[in-house]
């Protein structure tokens, strides 16, 4: 079976971060930039690195983003008419997955207009998930899924424990889904165990919760 293969065009430290992270699955990465130097170290990585301006449409055709399952435009802010023509380019191109980077809301709006299937802003999420875990202590990792969507990691709050989870209504008083909690022995080995109805939470154990923008905040405020 062919590994899915990503093309992702800009190198800097978020087009590199993702690079790195996708290169260490089963991806194959195809990396382009017009800096030499940035090209160079992501050869170390990517199964193919390409030196060239990828606003130049017949440059950018022949690394054949339709043949892609997913392009990526990461772009940064030294170049929004870049972001922006590249990401319409990879489009005509036939790019089945257009995922593009923005800055600011502008920006986001833009490149959704010429194309891009889904366009995210690395600073604003790493703010905003700064911003709970500085607010509600209890709140040790959170990642937006879209706009409607939250998966977060919490600690689950004193009062949860040693109650069976459909004891707790999550659902149904906070729209709270329980997907998975990751409890630590007293060896300290951590492992994922799926929910159940009659699970119990223990002291230390970690709820992965998906909800809405909110109601894990909501959830932490009653229950301090």
């Amino acid at each position: 079976m062919a590994r899915p293969q990503a093309l992702i065009i800009g190198l800097g430290q978020f087009g590199m971060a993702v690079l790195r992270s996708l290169a260490s699955s089963k991806m194959d990465v195809i990396a382009i930039d017009r800096n030499a130097e940035a090209v160079q170290v992501a050869s170390s990585f990517a199964k193919e690195a390409a030196c060239f301006d990828a606003t130049d449409e017949e440059a950018l055709a022949r690394a054949a983003p339709g043949d892609r399952d997913v392009c990526l435009c990461c772009i940064g802010e030294e170049s929004r008419e870049g972001a922006i023509l590249v990401t319409a380019l990879l489009r005509k191109l036939g790019a089945p997955r257009v995922i593009a980077r923005a800055s600011d809301e502008l920006l986001e709006r833009i490149l959704y207009l010429v194309g891009a299937h889904e366009v995210v802003n690395p600073e604003r999420a790493y703010g905003q998930r700064l911003a709970a875990r500085l607010l509600y202590q209890g709140i040790t990792e959170a990642v937006p899924l879209g706009d409607d969507l939250i998966m977060s990691e919490i600690v689950a709050p004193p009062a949860l424990r040693a109650r069976p989870l459909s004891e707790l209504e999550l659902p149904k008083s906070y729209g709270i889904t329980v997907v998975a909690i990751r409890r630590t022995d007293s060896a300290g080995q951590s492992r994922v165990i799926r929910p159940t109805p009659k699970l119990e939470l223990h002291e230390n154990d970690r709820m992965i919760v998906v909800a809405a923008p909110g109601a894990v905040e909501t959830l932490m405020e009653r229950m301090s």
